[in-house]
This record gives structure tokens, sequence and C-alpha cells, in this order.
């Protein structure tokens, strides 16, 4: 890394380290540095350093995701939110709960059903055993409007309080209480992100293109396919524990690409900082924006990555000159 990238991956760390202990004091209520150690305050201290973990934490995985999908299907617009598989992974695990069954098996409902949505867009998008770059933008529209739709259904018609309160876990949460949960997602996401990054080389090679990739030895199906499971594996463990929190794979990446470039040795840490910061900067306003009540952080980042999202679609049929 030369000494260009190293000052802004300083940079990035100074800005994260500033908005973590932001974070810490702005909330529903401002508490001043001095109070907010004190014994009476700390269960407040404690949930707001839990909010700031699971924003980090949530923000690299998205954001990697987001990364791996828009190299092996060559499309700047793929990312979890915007191919399913945060609804796919949100239906896997309401499905769970609608039957009763154990909140441990909750994560792995939410991995399959990551899985199977991936899957089932790929497949519709597939023509000729070629991925049309249109149809799988509009095959993971559709997927997750249905599988949304499916799970207001379900959320609609049963008689479950418990379940009813989900409908607010399904627009973003990062109130996570289970610190031993935390720690698990946690390890499950920063082990998708290791294995992503030890694929750059990789994934620079199959986002120039599948035959260059074939020439330098590369399995392209092999390593596609094993990067899915890896960007469903890490989907499906941040919407276990804080709902489905779109476009954050889709802002960060494409931000961070006319900063650092394409290079993903680069991109990735770049990427990982960059999304931290913007989570953590998303669940101050969520708290703060219309306090006392708290925003939905998935209802913030998707007013800020819909006209994101508009503009690199409109960017992608502009004529060019």
């Amino acid at each position: 890394m030369n000494n260009k990238y190293k000052r802004k991956t300083i940079l990035l760390l100074g800005l994260l380290l500033v908005i973590a202990i932001l974070g810490i004091y702005k909330g529903a209520v401002d508490i001043s540095a001095k109070d907010l150690w004190l014994i009476e305050n700390r269960p407040i201290l404690y949930l707001r350093i839990f909010r700031i973990i699971t924003a980090i934490v949530a923000g690299c995985g998205l954001s990697v995701a987001g990364i791996v999908l828009q190299a092996i299907l060559k499309n700047s617009l793929a990312e979890p939110y915007i191919l399913g598989a945060s609804s796919g992974a949100g239906l896997g695990a309401v499905i769970l709960m609608v039957l009763g069954v154990s909140s441990i098996y909750i994560p792995g409902g939410a991995f399959l059903g990551a899985v199977l949505s991936i899957i089932l867009v790929y497949n519709l998008a597939r023509q000729h055993n070629k991925i049309n770059e249109q149809a799988l933008i509009l095959s993971g529209v559709i997927v997750s409007v249905a599988l949304s739709a499916v799970i207001v259904f379900l959320i609609s018609v049963s008689s479950k309080d418990t379940l009813h309160s989900i409908t607010w876990w399904l627009w973003g949460s990062l109130q996570v209480y289970d610190y031993k949960l935390l720690i698990l997602v946690s390890v499950v996401v920063f082990t998708g992100v290791l294995i992503s990054y030890l694929f750059a080389q990789d994934l620079n090679a199959i986002s120039i293109g599948d035959e260059e990739a074939l020439h330098l030895g590369i399995d392209v199906e092999k390593v596609k396919k094993f990067l899915i499971l890896v960007t469903a594996l890490i989907t499906a463990g941040l919407v276990s524990i804080c709902g489905i929190i779109g476009f954050v794979g889709l802002i960060i990446p494409h931000i961070m690409r006319l900063v650092v470039g394409p290079n993903h040795k680069v991109l990735i840490p770049a990427s990982l900082l960059s999304s931290a910061i913007f989570m953590v900067g998303c669940d101050i306003l969520s708290r703060t924006i219309a306090r006392p009540l708290e925003i939905p952080i998935g209802v913030i980042t998707a007013i800020v990555g819909a006209p994101v999202f508009i503009m690199l679609l409109k960017r992608k049929h502009m004529p060019k000159a």
C-alpha cells in the first residue's frame, strides 16, 4: 500500500473514531460526557456501545457483500438488497418464527432464504448460460418485492404478538441486547470478509471478464458459486440480528471506487472503513432526527441510497458520446 492510500486509511480511521465517540454521546437524550459514565447511566452507555459495534459489523458485511456480487456479476448495481438476498433471508427467518421454531435456528433459516433467493434471481436472469444485466436487476427487484410481500402477509395473518413487533426489525434495527449473538454474527461476518479479501485477485480478474480469468487459471464458475454462498452467509448473519438494511452495499463500493480505484486489494479495506462510518452516522441520525422517536435505520439508508441507485441506473443507460 503506497503513501497515498496510507494517508486515506488513517483519515478514515480518524473519522470512524470521531463518529463512534459522537454516537456514544448522541441519542434520543443527549448525556454529557461526565454524566454518561455514572453508574446509573451505565445501561445507556453499554446499549450505545453495542449499537456502534453492530453498526460497524453491519456496514462492513453489507459493503463487502455488495463488492463481491458486483464483481462476479459484473454489475455495479448488484448488492444483497437489490438482488433479493436480504428479503430472502428475512423471509426465511420469519417463516421459522411463524412455525415457533427456536431462535437458535433463525440464522440458519435466514441463510437458506438468502441462498435460495440469490439462486432464483441468478437463474431468472440467465439466458443461454449468460447473465443479462437488465434482466438481473429486474429479476432482483421483482423477487425482492415478492418476498417482502410474503413477509408482510405472514406478519398480518399471524396471531402472535411478538411477530407483529418484527415489522420494526424488518426495516432495520441495531438494538442488539444479546452480546453472545453479536459476537457469533461478528465472527461469521468478518470470516466472510476475510475470505472475500483473500479472493481479491480473483475478483479483479473476474470483473474484467470470465475469459481473461480462465486464462489466468481461475475456475470461474467454482469461485462464483463459492463467493455467492459467502455473501449469502454474511447477509443472513446480519439479517438475523439487525433486519433488512438496504443500499449500503451499493452506495459505499461505488463511492470508494471513485476514490481508490477498482483494485479489490485496496477497495475492500477502504469500503470496510467507509461503510462503518456511514452506518454509525445513519444510526446517529435515526436516533436524533425525530427524537424522542427513533427512525428504523433501514429507512435512513433507503432515503440516502435510492437517489444513488437511480443515478447509477441512469448512468448505465446513458448514451456514450
